[in-house]
């Protein structure tokens, strides 16, 4: 395999979902084969925060914590392309989503209930899930947020399969879909 990045990108990709739909894992793999780097939100968040996620929404609630979540990914954005994994509500955020709109290539990591479940049942850092049962806590965010994330620029199916396939389906949806903008900046090297 060549290990040249199959194409440069104009903009921050930035990765939407819900808990559990891959946006870790698949940044990851998307920002080694891009020859970019990955920022995860979550992890630039607790570090501007000085404590976890967990800790930071029992002290000042989710309206803080969105607040504090929209001044990092506003900085994020600020910087050269990169692949950014947000977190499961940031994207909810019309202001967000706002600056999202404008500043980055918007991905959204479609998954199955029972795949998010099966991802996230094991992990007990994830605060939503911690009112209540998470399956039907996911459920319903499901009803909540589908709609908005609908609006990302692309979707791409997260299912069971390995990370590298989900990764080439989300490669070569964003190749279809500069291929038909006129982005500054933009070479598809396999062309």
């Amino acid at each position: 395999m060549d290990a040249s990045p199959p194409f440069s990108l104009p903009r921050t990709v930035a990765l939407v979902g819900l808990m559990g739909a891959g946006k870790s894992a698949i940044g990851r793999r998307l920002a080694q084969r891009l020859g970019l780097a990955f920022v995860d939100a979550d992890d630039e968040i607790e570090q501007a925060a000085g404590c976890s996620i967990a800790e930071f929404f029992e002290k000042y609630g989710e309206a803080e914590f969105r607040a504090g979540e929209r001044r990092v990914i506003a900085r994020l954005l600020d910087e050269p392309p990169h692949v950014l994994s947000t977190g499961g509500g940031a994207y909810i955020d019309a202001e967000t989503r706002a600056l999202m709109r404008t500043k980055a290539i918007t991905v959204w990591l479609r998954a199955e209930l029972d795949v998010l479940f099966d991802r996230v049942k094991k992990r007990a850092h994830r605060p939503l899930l911690r009112q209540g049962d998470p399956r039907e806590i996911l459920d319903r965010l499901m009803q909540q947020r589908h709609p908005i994330y609908a609006e990302a620029d692309l979707t791409v199916e997260s299912t069971a399969q390995p990370a590298d396939r989900t990764t080439e389906q989300v490669l070569e949806a964003l190749r279809q879909y500069l291929a038909t903008r006129n982005y500054p900046g933009w070479q598809d090297s396999t062309a």
